[in-house]
């Protein structure tokens, strides 16, 4: 579903990721770990297109995303291009983004009118949908600033959700949530990867939601990636030297 050949990319002289090459299988739920500064977020934003490779090529589902191919050659894309493939794609980020002029069904519908075509019974109609499924059923027509931050996470669950996308990118979901309200959000998440057939790339510190949700965790370190396995492998018996260091500090071992 997710390709990565060969990419670089650079801000400056500052190489963030170095030919970086890895897949991920459709359905397939992958966590991207290691300390900050190490690339992770850098991927997921080249997958919204909030940022351009330098080198190398993205594609998912099987279409270029950071290129195009005309005339027999592979061009950068144009933003007609990457908009079109970028629509099978949601993501959810650390700080909620929520559009703070609408309530929260104007959240839910606004893309999939504008972007999906949906008309506005078929979107009202899945954002009280989805909205049930993450508990706020009832919050439909609050505004934003009414909700908790816990709340407005899952509104933004939600809302990634009602673009029906392949694949869900979920950078540092709870990081700016108060601790008693991490639970919730993370139960929430498994059950929509126990739930759906959605491919899944997250960046999390939450260490033991990476070891129970992932397929495979990918360790980063200096733009690569240094360690590649299934969570009961890479969590109890990692081979590479900064993965087992990395991983006594964010565990407190020893």
């Amino acid at each position: 579903m997710i390709v990565f050949d060969g990419v670089e990319k650079r801000f400056g002289d500052n190489v963030v990721l170095s030919d970086l090459d890895f897949t991920v299988a459709p359905g397939e739920h992958v966590t991207l770990i290691g300390p900050s500064g190490s690339g992770k977020t850098t991927i997921l934003r080249l997958l919204m297109t909030l940022e351009k490779v330098n080198a190398g090529t993205i594609s998912v589902g099987g279409r270029y995303l950071s290129h195009m191919e005309k005339g027999g050659k592979l061009l950068p894309a144009d933003e007609k291009h990457s908009r079109e493939v970028r629509k099978r794609i949601g993501m959810v980020f650390q700080q909620f983004n929520l559009f703070p002029n609408m309530t929260v069904r104007g959240n839910l519908i606004e893309a999939p009118t504008r972007v999906l075509g949906l008309s506005k019974d078929e979107a009202n109609a899945r954002a009280k949908e989805l909205l049930d499924l993450v508990g706020l059923g009832e919050k439909i027509d609050e505004h934003p600033s009414r909700l908790s931050g816990g709340q407005q996470q899952r509104v933004a669950i939600a809302r990634a959700l009602a673009m029906q996308p392949d694949v869900l990118l979920l950078d540092e979901v709870t990081s700016a949530l108060d601790p008693e309200l991490v639970a919730g959000v993370l139960a929430l998440l498994h059950d929509i990867g126990e739930t759906t057939d959605i491919t899944i790339l997250c960046v999390t510190h939450e260490m033991h939601f990476a070891q129970d949700f992932s397929h495979r965790v990918m360790m980063f370190d200096g733009g690569k990636v240094i360690e590649d396995a299934p969570p009961d492998k890479l969590f109890t018996s990692p081979d590479h030297p900064r993965t087992q260091e990395f991983l006594k500090a964010v565990l407190n071992r020893g």
